[in-house]
């Protein structure tokens, strides 16, 4: 972490830390939802449509804040959110031309593009299902529905990741697909916010659930080690100045400790490496927040994914 955020993050956190926010259940659309749609937008990796005025504001409002921490030899917010995003687009893309996904799963969608920019580019043969808390997926229903991107093989459903059954839940909505054919369920940015316990029960519900089919890959992002979770608690703690509490930061000491847990949630494989090493040199080298993202992958079922 660079010299100055430290002091950074605990201004932050003593204007934000009036409460603690339930990150996995917020009351409203998370304002990282609107500060990561922006970015993308801003870099060319969305339709303008998927920006919010509000992902401007709180870009322009963290600005100073991370022209500090480069300028002091730090990371910055937006060259780990496109290394992660990078990065899990391309394991995405491995999983469908090499294991026969034709199904995708993401959690936690947010404004994220993924879905939009995969159903342009696969169309039929790919079906893929957004999901999110019921605010956060009307915004991206209705978004989408102006884009003229939604159909029969891409839609927005609801879902609490951390609700056990029934409509609404991850098991109630992969029970809607095909389990003879391939599937990948993708998380980007919904890990730090949960819990460890709640991680976990998220993950052991996944593996039942992806059980059921021929081949199952679930991608994600993980923060790792002190400095990488020092950078990444920084940014939250600055987000929570506009949502008037803390946010929960979740990370494993190290990829082989994540792992680990992966399997002993009920994957048979699991791997997580640096985000820089599945994207290119051009796209890794932006800044040193690329080098503090982490994906993970973990399979059960068919080993072909």
């Amino acid at each position: 972490m660079s010299a100055g955020a430290p002091a950074l993050l605990a201004v932050a956190k003593r204007r934000g830390d009036r409460g603690r926010m339930d990150a996995a259940r917020p009351e409203a659309i998370s304002p990282t939802a609107h500060y990561t749609g922006y970015v993308w937008a801003r870099n060319g990796l969305s339709d303008p449509q998927l920006a919010t005025a509000k992902g401007r504001l709180l870009y322009e409002a963290l600005r100073p804040a991370m022209l500090l921490s480069g300028a002091l030899g730090g990371p910055t917010l937006e060259s780990y959110l496109l290394a992660r995003h990078r990065a899990l687009d391309v394991l995405l893309e491995r999983a469908i031309s090499e294991a026969g996904v034709t199904q995708v799963l993401e959690l936690a969608c947010g404004l994220s593009p993924r879905g939009w920019r995969f159903a342009r580019r696969y169309g039929s043969r790919l079906t893929y299902i957004e999901a999110d808390l019921p605010a956060m997926a009307a915004l991206k229903r209705r978004t989408l529905k102006r884009m003229g991107s939604l159909g029969a093989h891409h839609f927005v459903a609801d879902v609490d990741v951390l609700r056990a059954g029934g409509p609404g839940s991850i098991p109630g909505l992969l029970g809607r697909l095909r389990a003879e054919e391939g599937l990948a369920v993708i998380v980007e940015g919904l890990v730090g916010y949960l819990e460890t316990e709640a991680l976990l029960g998220m993950w052991r519900t996944l593996a039942r659930s992806m059980s059921a089919f021929g081949a199952a890959v679930y991608l994600s992002d993980l923060q790792l080690g002190g400095g990488a979770g020092q950078s990444v608690a920084l940014f939250r703690a600055l987000l929570s100045v506009f949502v008037g509490g803390r946010v929960a930061l979740h990370h494993f000491h190290d990829a082989a400790e994540a792992e680990r847990a992966l399997r002993e949630a009920g994957f048979t494989e699991a791997s997580v490496v640096p985000a820089p090493a599945l994207i290119s040199p051009r796209q890794a080298r932006v800044a040193a927040g690329a080098s503090l993202a982490h994906v993970a992958s973990a399979r059960v079922g068919d080993r072909r994914a």
